[in-house]
């Protein structure tokens, strides 16, 4: 049978509110159904005419796949899922890195499900749901751990994921990271050449991998430089700005205040643009910062202060990659990226007179 042309793929005949199938799209274009499985599926051994026209008649009918026939038939479920925590150091994280990964997604057949990661509860117990019921053909998660119990649950269960963060098992596994280590460094560095002599740094909770990278890279810095320094003890990166803005007040009203702070991430940034406020303080004079961003949200803030960026939604498109590549087979050990810091330091113009 001679199929219709491109142009002529509308849907004609469907009755109203009957659900299109794949039988539905081969007596439109006129292909067989098996033809018309492998062009929506991407087969290379379909021509790519076949194909457009096919992805034609299926976008005029608004053709959704069965996801439960899918299932049945491959063992996949075209679904992968994100645990993610609600609360984050950075202004809008989670919108930019689930646009990243959806980018890549877009046209695989594979949707997101998001799950919440609550770090004060048990954080295997979603995945062991997932693989319970056979929920996600791949997982990723982030806020590592150094020896995550999550990583060892799906590397003895050999299941597909990826994680935003490193660990510290021997046993490799994909994942995605920011160099803090390197962040930290340069952040004092910068200060340094500031004139900066006491600098100071809020740290996440030490359960977190990436903490450890920022404690040396800081370290490093600081020791190299020979200046003073601290950490800020009775709170930790991940408390509500109130509780950050009180700490870095009490600290700025204390002896000896810092001159020079690290801010790791936006929201503990703008925490100690109150705490100086609150105290009377001068930015640029009075104290230094130099922030990790991921968002355009310093470049409307007046002074400008000194910023080193993370792109995040470059980090969810190489996840996304990465995962697609470890569903399919690929070996974990090509399956990693460290990403540095990005661009030189926003021009903090001094302190008024």
């Amino acid at each position: 049978m001679e199929q219709r042309g491109e142009t002529e793929a509308r849907g004609a005949g469907l009755e109203q509110g009957r659900k299109p199938t794949l039988r539905t799209i081969a007596a439109e274009t006129g292909f067989a159904v098996t033809t018309v499985s492998r062009a929506l599926s991407g087969d290379p051994r379909i021509s790519a005419k076949t194909r457009r026209v096919v992805a034609s008649a299926a976008a005029a009918m608004g053709y959704v796949p069965d996801r439960a026939a899918q299932r049945l038939r491959t063992g996949r479920t075209k679904v992968i899922s994100l645990l993610i925590n609600p609360e984050h150091e950075y202004l809008g994280f989670t919108d930019e890195l689930l646009a990243g990964i959806v980018t890549v997604l877009r046209d695989t057949g594979y949707s997101v499900t998001i799950i919440p990661d609550f770090i004060d509860g048990d954080r295997t117990e979603p995945i062991r749901n997932i693989l319970r019921n056979n929920l996600a053909d791949g997982l990723i998660f982030s806020r590592t751990e150094c020896f995550d119990p999550r990583v060892r649950l799906l590397l003895e269960a050999k299941f597909p994921f990826i994680t935003h963060g490193r660990t510290e098992f021997t046993t490799p596994h994909p994942y995605v990271d920011y160099d803090n280590e390197a962040f930290a460094r340069l952040a004092v560095e910068r200060l340094v050449a500031r004139g900066c002599t006491r600098l100071s740094i809020i740290l996440p909770s030490a359960r977190f991998t990436f903490s450890q990278h920022l404690r040396y890279g800081f370290l490093s810095g600081v020791r190299a430089a020979d200046v003073a320094y601290d950490m800020v003890e009775d709170v930790e990166l991940g408390a509500a700005p109130d509780a950050l803005t009180r700490a870095l007040c009490a600290r700025l009203r204390g002896a000896e205040p810092p001159d020079g702070l690290v801010c790791v991430g936006e929201v503990v940034a703008l925490a100690a643009l109150a705490a100086l406020q609150d105290t009377g303080g001068r930015l640029g004079e009075d104290l230094h910062l130099v922030a990790k961003r991921a968002s355009p949200v310093f470049d409307l803030l007046r002074p400008r202060i000194d910023t080193l960026y993370e792109d995040v939604r470059a980090t969810g498109e190489e996840i996304g990659r990465l995962l697609l590549r470890r569903i399919q087979g690929e070996p974990v050990e090509t399956l990693v990226h460290v990403q540095d810091p990005i661009g030189g330091f926003e021009a903090m113009p001094p302190a008024a007179p």
